[in-house]
């Protein structure tokens, strides 16, 4: 009897680098694109609407950085595994990616049999790291508490968007909120973080890889 397919979601911000990841899922035996977006929040929406087996999420999406989509999508679809792709190989963004349910981690500079090998392991249950990475659960002992999460989740969007470098005009307007509400926000997250300034605060969130840094233009 032949296995049903293992059915994606693929979140990638750049056109041309989602085209190039779908035609690797695609060429995959057993795999089905289902959907695919370059926008954070629309992903998660997309995970709730088709429960896919698998969301493959890069760490740098706007509106909701991957970490925060993995988050969500987990927790709007418990059975999705979450495979992340990045170009960032420093154990903060693959302890924070891990943290928050993904159970593959996979660099964009490895190849492509990288992919296809996270997609068997997740499909089995199992867990995949690129050469180079370890699995943060596997070094024993429990990750150590952050106070980043007591954050709430609109306090957590609104220092994700302060990191990226929006005023508090721009984030209101991108969450729907007053200034006012998201400046709120962002002093409750400052002080939860122990953190006294903006500067600090951005400096927080790059240093812990909740918010991988900004990409320089084309």
């Amino acid at each position: 009897m032949t296995a049903p397919p293992l059915r994606v979601v693929l979140a990638e911000d750049h056109r041309i680098v989602r085209a190039g990841f779908q035609a690797l899922l695609a060429a995959e035996p057993g795999v089905e694109v289902v959907a695919e977006t370059g926008d954070g929040a629309e992903a998660v929406a997309l995970v709730a609407e088709h429960r896919p087996d698998v969301l493959v999420a890069d760490l740098a999406l706007p509106g909701l950085d991957g970490v925060e989509v993995i988050r969500r999508a987990r927790a709007a679809s418990p059975g999705t595994a979450a495979v992340v792709l990045s170009m960032h190989d420093h154990e903060a963004y693959v302890a924070r990616a891990v943290g928050a349910g993904a159970s593959a981690y996979v660099l964009k500079e490895s190849g492509p049999e990288d992919l296809a090998a996270a997609l068997r392991a997740v499909r089995a249950g199992g867990r995949f790291f690129s050469d180079g990475l370890a699995d943060p659960a596997g070094r024993g002992g429990s990750r150590p508490l952050d106070r980043y999460d007591a954050l709430s989740p609109r306090e957590r969007e609104v220092v994700h968007l302060v990191a990226e470098g929006l005023t508090a005009p721009d984030a209101a307007e991108r969450l729907f909120l007053s200034p006012r509400t998201v400046e709120t926000h962002r002093a409750n997250a400052m002080a939860k973080l122990g953190l006294g300034s903006q500067a600090e605060l951005i400096r927080y969130v790059l240093e812990r890889g909740l918010v991988p840094p900004r990409r320089p233009e084309a």
